[in-house]
């Protein structure tokens, strides 16, 4: 399995359909909010045209109604994967999500979480009735570490780390780092592309501009339309739930942009400092390469080499069985 992750807007999309075609490889996308239909333009979901041809798993599957997590991600990834391998061909995971791509690359089992719904319904009106901040304070009270890793606005994540150690007295915090030590379940590449942090907010703010040039504005409008409503795992979407506030009026149009563009860069910030933790990783910066794409490519087949994971060791299988997991 190649991995190739980094911060959102630096460029993995046009660099992974060079790869999959180095390589004869299928692109698995390991994004949150491009598995769903009808959520193109805030999603920065690529198009037929760009894909050239090459084959992409996990893109317009759901309905924005429809609810998607880690579990549902991990299985679908899996049943997209079987049939990747089935054709001797190498996937390519894609994405900013880091832990959809922990979970996956360490196969992580999900069978044994549990669940407190009258708990969570709890936290739910507690946060209703004091707001997102009462919980976040409540979360630095018990696991400092994920409330410094989780914003207050993200509600779904604070809630589920207050029930993971309402059930476990665990911090969730240690259960992923332990989670994050597992080795790897697949002969694998982790390639991070990165860029400095004023040319990738320079790049934040230019897509940004652009999604709205393109009509992000109306396609939130036809989701609203459409029946879906804040509280919906597809609408906490980067743009969307800022274009949501204004479209209820309770914001202006200009301060709904600011806030697209600032909860954007605080975003890639949160996905660095993730990929930062991580381990095996094989940090690709651009500037290392003087922004030569086809430099960039040709240092990831020679890493890809060294791995064995290449057109021409693959048919091997070497260190790996024929679904590839690692066999041994």
């Amino acid at each position: 399995m190649i991995v190739l992750t980094g911060p959102t807007a630096v460029g993995k999309t046009k660099l992974s359909v060079a790869l999959a075609k180095a390589v004869d490889g299928e692109i698995v996308s390991a994004d949150s909010m491009q598995v769903y239909r009808h959520m193109d333009i805030g999603s920065a979901k690529i198009t037929p045209e760009e894909m050239q041809g090459i084959p992409h798993h996990m893109i317009d599957i759901l309905d924005p109604r429809e609810p998607f997590n880690v579990v549902i991600f991990k299985q679908r990834c899996e049943e997209c994967l079987r049939e990747i391998y089935r054709r001797g061909r190498i996937p390519i995971v894609t994405g900013g999500t880091g832990f959809y791509i922990q979970a996956l690359l360490r196969n992580i089992d999900f069978a044994a979480d549990r669940e407190d719904p009258e708990y969570r319904a709890c936290l739910e009106r507690l946060a209703e009735e004091k707001g997102p901040e009462y919980l976040h304070r409540l979360l630095a009270e018990t696991d400092p570490a994920s409330a410094q890793a989780i914003h207050a606005n993200n509600k779904k994540r604070v809630i589920r780390a207050l029930e993971f150690y309402h059930l476990t007295g665990m911090p969730i915090s240690g259960h992923n780092e332990e989670q994050r030590q597992k080795s790897s379940a697949y002969r694998s590449c982790y390639f991070v592309l990165n860029d400095t942090r004023d040319r990738l907010y320079q790049r934040i703010e230019q897509r940004v501009d652009e999604m709205l040039e393109t009509g992000l504005a109306d396609e939130v409008r036809r989701l609203r339309e459409m029946g879906c409503t804040r509280d919906m795992v597809s609408m906490q979407g980067l743009g969307y739930k800022e274009m949501l506030a204004w479209l209820d009026g309770e914001t202006t149009y200009e301060e709904a942009v600011a806030l697209i563009k600032q909860n954007t860069r605080r975003f890639a910030k949160r996905q660095l400092t993730w990929f930062r933790r991580e381990r095996d990783v094989i940090w690709v910066n651009k500037y290392d390469f003087a922004y030569d794409e086809d430099r960039i490519l040709a240092y990831m087949l020679a890493r890809l080499e060294e791995t064995g994971i290449s057109p021409g060791s693959r048919d091997e299988n070497i260190g790996r069985g024929r679904d590839g997991f690692r066999s041994f």
